[in-house]
């Protein structure tokens, strides 16, 4: 081939145009293919998230996946005024604008109230120092309940009525009273009484209680002293 054949087919216009058909080609390729990504990852399109809140679970997912949101429960809480099963909090938060597939993340109001284990207050602190801890730890407490013993000593729990022990395990609903000594004796309790004279010295538990001495042939009163 001479070298003049060659250079006039370089320029003519059979080889303009396939290199022309090329470059269309790569350039349709190029576009095809950043639609494509925009379809798939859904690019320039957002949803408003609805306001699900104070509605049932399932209202809320089935409004939640028609929009083509993925739903999940990551928590639970507790309002007593709320059914059980209501939606208390969601995330993102409504209003929010997402791509379609996004995750919801919802608190739901639970079933039953929550318990807390009863802490080791029980012959082991008095009032004041027991209805802190409790108040503190979120229970309810109601009106002490007095009981022979040692004035303000906790003798024990009643919760709804019934006794409850350290470790057991209380509803945040339930009302809790604290029995307390009220600083009398159980008349039930042994006397012991020494007959020494004219100093005489009654022992009550260990305690050390004065007695009057009366008149001869009068009978001895007993006092005790707090």
């Amino acid at each position: 081939m001479k070298p003049s054949e060659f250079i006039s087919k370089l320029t003519g216009r059979f080889l303009w145009l396939n290199l022309l058909a090329m470059a269309v080609v790569v350039i349709l390729l190029v576009i095809g293919a950043a639609v494509a990504m925009d379809v798939y990852t859904h690019h320039g399109e957002s949803i408003a998230i609805p306001d699900v809140r104070k509605h049932s679970y399932e209202s809320s997912v089935k409004v939640l996946e028609d929009l083509g949101f993925e739903v999940v429960v990551n928590d639970t809480g507790y309002v007593k005024t709320l059914p059980p099963g209501t939606i208390l909090e969601q995330i993102p938060q409504p209003g929010t604008h997402v791509k379609s597939g996004r995750v919801i993340y919802l608190t739901i109001n639970a079933l039953d109230s929550p318990t807390l284990a009863l802490p080791d207050l029980i012959d082991n602190s008095s009032m004041r120092e027991a209805m802190a801890k409790l108040k503190s730890m979120g229970f309810k407490l109601g009106t002490p309940q007095l009981v022979p013993g040692e004035k303000d000593w906790v003798y024990g729990i009643l919760a709804d009525g019934k006794s409850v022990v350290a470790g057991q395990r209380v509803s945040i609903e339930s009302i809790l009273i604290v029995q307390v000594g009220n600083g009398l004796r159980d008349a039930a309790d042994s006397v012991y009484v020494s007959d020494k004279a004219p100093e005489q010295y009654d022992y009550y538990e260990g305690e050390e209680l004065e007695v009057r001495s009366g008149n001869a042939g009068e009978t001895d009163d007993f006092e005790v002293i707090e």
